[in-house]
């Protein structure tokens, strides 16, 4: 051995010790987070099984993706080698855990803030969509081979902050709107407001509520909790 240098050799309890550790950690840090985002979601009248299921379809349903169109791009691309040039298309689709689930809970929640506050709920959540679908176009990123970036905070931040000045301060109704605004507000800005924007952005799919937007959304859900 070395002078000054020092070897440890662990045990094979050490290692299995150290394994099993790991393998804790492993499935307790994703228990707990969900733990925190399945009571986040029940400050918003959600039982914690369906708010738990919200989660859960949430995230498993970022990864479908539903096609409903196709778009041509402007750009035509001319092979070196002489043969025909080639249009590239765009696949259009909707994505389940990003765009479907949380415009299902949307409508879900605005419907039944309806039933307690009164019709005039609509106005306001309406005044509230548009203005986030405003900053999220302003704030969303085109990015040449990957498509548009939503910021992560701006839509939901914006969502919130209206909802409590409306209102007058936090509570069930402005979480609600809150919700509805976010979500409804980051799709179509973020989004669908980007749609004929991205025919050069050379990506083959460009996915409405998927990556590049899925964090907005989910931010949009969760933040409202906090002024439940």
């Amino acid at each position: 051995m070395s002078d000054g240098v020092r070897f440890f050799s662990a045990g094979l309890l050490s290692v299995i010790a150290f394994i099993i550790l790991i393998g804790l950690l492993i499935l307790i840090v994703p228990v707990f987070i969900l733990g925190i985002i399945g009571t986040a979601f029940t400050r918003l009248g959600f039982s914690w099984i369906s708010a738990l299921a919200f989660v859960l379809l949430m995230v498993s349903g970022s990864f479908v993706n539903i096609p409903i169109s196709y778009l041509s791009r402007d750009i035509i691309r001319i092979p070196r080698n002489g043969t025909s040039p080639r249009i590239w298309d765009t696949r259009i689709s909707l994505n389940v855990g990003g765009a479907v689930i949380p415009s299902v809970i949307s409508i879900y929640l605005l419907y039944n803030a309806i039933l307690i506050a009164g019709i005039s709920l609509l106005i306001t959540a309406g005044a509230g969509i548009i203005t986030v679908t405003a900053m999220s176009f302003i704030s969303t990123k085109r990015v040449m081979g990957t498509g548009v970036q939503v910021p992560l905070l701006v839509p939901g931040l914006t969502a919130v902050i209206i909802s409590v000045l409306v209102f007058g301060g936090p509570g069930m109704t402005a979480a609600t709107t809150a919700f509805v605004s976010g979500t409804m507000g980051t799709l179509a800005g973020g989004n669908i407001a980007n749609i004929f924007r991205i025919r050069d952005l050379e990506i083959p799919e460009f996915s409405i509520g998927g990556a590049g937007t899925f964090g907005a959304i989910f931010l949009c859900c969760i933040l409202p909790a906090l002024i439940a």
